[in-house]
């Protein structure tokens, strides 16, 4: 989220407020408002961490389904052990979002029509090449796409090989390589390649775009 700069916003509310107020109901001893928007503000403030509801410490190792279907990690889907690098695969595909406007990733299933992990694995292998065999290694729910030998057996066809060069279209010469490395840094198989928040924030295309 993004804060308000702009302090106007909440007494425009209020006087709306006082003036037409939301219509309501009671329902088991709660009052309950219909929504009214603010409107959008002059100037907005500092972007804002919030929704802390499902954060765990990273210190130790998890295997819980955790993230969004878009922007779950390799691990996660895998099923096997994850610490704080999903954090660091989720900002290099937030940042593709919002810098190349589209998503890296969909996980739509071509024959099921909806998300799903199997389609998902595509088109990170669509992306990234194969998986590591030691990242497979790992994860309990490996079988269930990859064989022994380290293959995609999902049951649907993998793409044709789109790297990150030919996927990023709005840059060019040493502006395009550089973002290019930076985004390496964060969308790695192995969770153990990908850079720390402390190492991207020292990183080149950081440090000149900021």
């Amino acid at each position: 989220m993004f804060g308000i700069a702009d302090d106007s916003v909440f007494s425009d509310f209020e006087e709306r407020e006082l003036q037409t107020p939301c219509p309501r109901k009671e329902l088991d001893g709660r009052i309950i408002y219909v929504s009214r928007d603010l409107r959008m503000p002059k100037e907005w403030g500092a972007p804002v961490l919030c929704d802390f509801g499902s954060a765990v410490s990273g210190g130790i190792e998890h295997s819980e389904d955790i993230q969004p279907n878009i922007y779950r990690a390799p691990e996660v889907i895998l099923e096997a052990p994850w610490t704080y690098s999903v954090d660091i695969w989720n900002v290099g595909c937030k940042i593709w979002d919002l810098f190349e406007g589209g998503s890296l990733f969909t996980g739509h299933d071509p024959e099921l029509e909806r998300y799903r992990s199997r389609a998902h694995l595509a088109e990170m292998i669509s992306l990234l090449g194969p998986p590591p065999r030691t990242l497979l290694a790992q994860g309990k729910a490996s079988r269930k796409f990859f064989s022994a030998e380290g293959g995609f057996c999902a049951g649907i066809p993998l793409q044709d090989r789109i790297p990150l060069e030919d996927r990023e279209t709005t840059l060019e010469g040493q502006d395009k390589a550089s973002f290019l490395r930076f985004m390496r840094k964060m969308l790695q198989w192995e969770p153990g390649k990908r850079s720390s928040a402390k190492e991207l924030e020292e990183d080149e295309w950081i440090r000149k775009n900021l």
